[in-house]
């Protein structure tokens, strides 16, 4: 009897230490698998004014002031 219950415990101890195993391998292949964001793609960077004296100039360098 007594064995049984100390054969339960170390597969608890076990399963738990392949879990944490598992999840850190997980972070890691998401934290190197990421793929790297192109900066300006699309027109993300620039701006382009749409209303008022400068409509279709495009705003560089802006500063939204707060």
């Amino acid at each position: 009897m007594l064995y049984n219950k100390v054969m339960r415990d170390s597969k608890a101890i076990t399963e738990a230490i392949a879990k944490q195993q598992r999840a850190s391998k997980e972070k890691l292949l998401f934290k190197t698998l990421r793929k790297e964001v192109e900066v300006g793609a699309n027109g993300t960077q620039e701006y382009v004014i749409k209303q008022g004296p400068n409509t279709g100039k495009i705003a560089k360098n802006f500063q939204k002031s707060e």
